[in-house]
């Protein structure tokens, strides 16, 4: 049971978190936004509606997390007086209590992705490194681990691109993650990705290293504006080389956007239409315009400030080694398991949340 100064120090965290997640501003966006969704004609653009109802749902849960840790801490205040004078309640007072600590490390968590972005969606894309018909076979193993990673997260995947490699593997995936806190967990995984193990492709069977490069964009919302003019994109339609749904393979519904300004070429063919095909590449496309042009911003700060930030993405971020023994290791967390199967299976959250954390220590 929490003895009183424990209690105290439980109600401190709520008041943290309460600061650390931005409740008061969330709670006046949700009424705004609630407002909106009440006016008449709000359903007539669904396209907007839908992301102003996300949006709402979002806040929505973030608030009800806060306020039911608020909940927790009146029970156990309760059940520990109650406690006090009679020890046929200390039971209860326990239960509560590890709900109530639960609840605060959810919070903690929950902090960690108060970002712009990090609430919303997020694009994800794997691409093969150095090592030829290894790093594609990579590069669908990781396409797997983030896909069951979302599906135990409870998070949707819309396969938005995927090449079959020339033997074995993939040449690319690129798929849109769709849940809460999507992008803020998701882009702790951006960079070099290096496994080490006996090559399947080698009758010598050597020891093999090979590499795998993860992007990771957000979805943008409707609200943001990005310097996209439609005459500088070449859109091309081509078959479908993989799965996506009927008719997929039989008629030209694959797209690829070329940017002719920047040279930047978005390809898109697993949706089951040419313009859900369009419109799901003028979306990564966005986001990739977005990010570079952050990017030139921050080499620009970092500039005026004497000092160049290593991009992440072509950095080396954690290994993965299937022989001459097992172990996960990220690199700038230190954080390590043995369990490879699991990891690789999709239990990377303690990878995850443990870059966020280490993160917000910097």
């Amino acid at each position: 049971m929490l003895e009183q100064r424990d209690i105290e120090s439980a109600a401190q965290r709520i008041e943290d978190a309460r600061a650390f997640l931005h409740i008061d501003e969330k709670m006046e966006e949700l009424a705004r936004l609630d407002a909106q969704s009440a006016e008449a004609g709000f359903w007539d653009d669904a396209q907007h509606a839908s992301e102003v109802s996300k949006q709402a749902s979002a806040l929505r849960t973030s608030i009800a997390e806060y306020e039911q840790a608020k909940r927790l801490l009146d029970d156990v205040r309760t059940a520990a007086e109650l406690a006090a004078e009679d020890e046929s309640f200390g039971a209860e007072a326990d239960a509560l209590a590890k709900k109530l600590m639960a609840s605060l490390d959810a919070l903690e968590v929950a902090s960690l992705f108060s970002g712009r972005f990090d609430a919303g969606d997020a694009i994800l894309t794997v691409n093969p490194g150095q090592g030829g018909l290894e790093a594609q076979d990579w590069t669908e193993m990781l396409y797997r681990m983030y896909s069951r990673f979302a599906e135990k997260m409870g998070w949707k995947v819309h396969v938005l691109d995927v090449v079959a490699g020339e033997a074995i593997g993939l040449d690319k995936a690129t798929i849109q993650v769709d849940g809460l806190n999507a992008y803020g967990m998701l882009k702790s995984e951006q960079g070099v990705h290096r496994l080490v193990r006996i090559s399947p492709t080698d009758d010598k069977k050597r020891r093999h290293t090979t590499f795998a490069g993860v992007e990771v964009l957000p979805v943008l919302p409707e609200d943001i504006e990005v310097d996209l003019n439609p005459a500088d994109v070449r859109v091309d339609v081509y078959r479908a080389s993989g799965p996506g749904g009927q008719c997929v393979n039989t008629t030209d519904s694959a797209v690829r956007l070329t940017h002719l300004p920047t040279g930047i070429v978005v390809t898109c063919q697993n949706q089951k239409s040419q313009l859900q095909n369009k419109e799901a590449a003028f979306r990564v496309l966005k986001a990739k315009l977005y990010e570079l042009e952050e990017k030139k911003r921050r080499e620009e700060i970092d500039e005026l400030r004497g000092q160049r930030m290593e991009n992440s993405f072509g950095s080396q971020i954690r290994n993965y080694v299937l022989y001459p023994y097992q172990m996960v290791k990220d690199v700038r967390t230190g954080l390590e398991t043995g369990d490879v199967n699991a990891v690789l299976g999709g239990d990377i959250e303690e990878f995850v949340i443990g870059y966020h954390k280490w993160k917000a220590s910097q």
